[in-house]
Parts: C-alpha cells; sequence; structure tokens
C-alpha cells in the first residue's frame, strides 16, 4: 500500500501512465533532448539496456512521427525481454557478447549509428560506493560497444552515479568525444545519485580499432586506446594538494515544470489500459509446475 500510494503522488509516474510511457524515465530522455538536441539528424539509434522501453518509445516517436524519418532505424537491447514497439527491433542479448553486436550492424546494414544511448542500472544494494562502481563498469561496458558501432561525431548518453571518483570516468570520455557534460534532468529526483553523462563529438583514438572479445576486462578493452585507469593516472597525475578535475554539470527541464521531489495530491481517478502486459511474470513458473501437477503435495 505505501508503495502504490507514493506512486500515485509521484506526478512524473503519473504523467507517464496517462501519457502511455511504460516508465517516468521517459521524460528524462525527452528533458536531455530539449537542452542539447541529441535527436537532430539521427538516422539510427541503438538503445542499451533499454527495457522496459520508456527511452525506445521516445526514440520511435520522435524519429518516425516528429521527424518523419521513414528510413530511420532504432535497435534495443536488454537481456529481459521487452513487448514490441513500433518501428523498434528487439534484441535479447548481452551487451558484451560480439554476437550483440553483429546483430546490431545486421539490422544498420553495416551503416554505424549516429546515436548510442543506455539507461540501464545495476539493483542497488545500498552501498554507495559499490552501488557507484558496478555503476561505472556498466557504463564502460556500453561504451565498449558504442566505440565499435558509432559513427565519428556521434552521441553517447548514459546514466551515471555520482560519486567520489566520478572525475575520474569523466577524464576518459573525454579522450574519446569532443565534450563530456554530466546533465540532472527535472525529472530525475534530486534526492537521488542519477544523473546522465551527455558525449557529444565521437572522435575515434588514432591507431586504435575496437575489437569487443569474450573474457576481456573494460581496461584490457581499452588499452590501445590510451584510456585505461592506469595509463589515466599517470596521465593526470594529480598532486596530493590540489584539486580534481570537475566535469561541467547542467540542470536541464524547465524550472516552471513540476517537482520530481514533491509530492501532489492524485487527481480525478481513473482506469487506464495497461501500456505493457508482463513479458516474465514471477508467477509464470509456479503456474507451468502447477500444470504439470509438481506442485501436488507428496
Amino acid at each position: 500500500m505505501g508503495k502504490s500510494s507514493k506512486d500515485k503522488r509521484d506526478i512524473y509516474y503519473r504523467r507517464a501512465k496517462e501519457e502511455g510511457w511504460r516508465a517516468r524515465s521517459a521524460f528524462k530522455l525527452l528533458q536531455l533532448n530539449e537542452e542539447f538536441q541529441i535527436f537532430k539528424g539521427v538516422k539510427r539509434v541503438v538503445d542499451l539496456c533499454a527495457a522496459p522501453g520508456s527511452w525506445s518509445q521516445v526514440l520511435s516517436r520522435e524519429l518516425f512521427q516528429n521527424q518523419k524519418q521513414e528510413d530511420a532505424k532504432i535497435v534495443a537491447v536488454d537481456l529481459q525481454p521487452m513487448t514490441p514497439i513500433d518501428g523498434v527491433t528487439c534484441i535479447q542479448a548481452d551487451i558484451t557478447h560480439p554476437k550483440t553486436l553483429h546483430k546490431i550492424l545486421d539490422t544498420f546494414g553495416g551503416e554505424p549509428a549516429d546515436f548510442v544511448c543506455s539507461d540501464g542500472a545495476p539493483d542497488v544494494t545500498g552501498l554507495h560506493d559499490l552501488d557507484e562502481y558496478i555503476q561505472a563498469q556498466l557504463i564502460l561496458s556500453a561504451l565498449q560497444l558504442t566505440t565499435c558501432i558509432l559513427k565519428p561525431g556521434g552521441t553517447f548518453v548514459a546514466k551515471i552515479f555520482r560519486g567520489r571518483d566520478i572525475d575520474l570516468l569523466y577524464s576518459q570520455l573525454s579522450y574519446l568525444f569532443e565534450r563530456v557534460v554530466c546533465a540532472k534532468p527535472r525529472s530525475s529526483r534530486g534526492t537521488s545519485l542519477e544523473a546522465f553523462i551527455v558525449c557529444l563529438g565521437y572522435k575515434p583514438s588514432k591507431n586504435w580499432e575496437p575489437k569487443l572479445e569474450l573474457n576481456k576486462s573494460t581496461e584490457e578493452f581499452f588499452e590501445g586506446a590510451g584510456i585505461g585507469k592506469s595509463d589515466n593516472l599517470e596521465h593526470l597525475d594529480f598532486p596530493v594538494d590540489e584539486g580534481r578535475t570537475i566535469g561541467t554539470f547542467l540542470a536541464t527541464g524547465d524550472l516552471n515544470d513540476v517537482d520530481s521531489d514533491a509530492t501532489y495530491r492524485p487527481g480525478k481517478e481513473r482506469e487506464l489500459v495497461p501500456v505493457q502486459m508482463p513479458t516474465a511474470p514471477p508467477y509464470k513458473k509456479a503456474l507451468e509446475m502447477k500444470r504439470r501437477g509438481d506442485l501436488v503435495r507428496r
């Protein structure tokens, strides 16, 4: 009851349901686009860690309905199953596996992507240092695939957890992109460590050809690019008594819009058609066992 009543007071949660978005995170991508115009001139998009698919919904509406790009192609990748979205090719796969890269390239006809995004995050443990480390590794895993498929000048957007050592990630990304900005959409709760790294103007490293391979760590993958952790620390050479590099931070979204941390009294209740039916409900396995008779008392 507590979670349900809190969701009803969350204005972005309610707006997502009313407007047909699968999750409130759709507004985060929309507000990032208002600030950076990341959809401009985009035709081939990869949405990593896409489930349940709210970002893919935004991309589909923007490219096919608003920009009328009938030849646009959108690929959504996630380990979890996704209910189909118009104009979106859903791939249930691991973003670190080379076969996933080949499937995306086949969908694009061998052409590179204009835009790669990732709204993925681990199941948080409450241990902030651990959560930040796992999230950073997830970003680097997404970046591995991105460097193999993104065209020069392309854009990469990913969710981050801002922590004590986030400046190292900023520095690593700055080797591969012309501009790196940390953005906080208004629809993202201020009480959350969540933010989004917006990387504009992809510039592939010279004399380095990214190659996605199994059983290779992220540091080994980026070793030739010169942005590995050990190389980066040597290059930066932070003196103990001096400050560390601080990335640009922007708050995005209309200041007159609703506050994601505030609670609002629910309006008139009405039934809404489900946006997405359950793809892998927890009770599915129990129902299958019951049909087979495996749950009968012995």
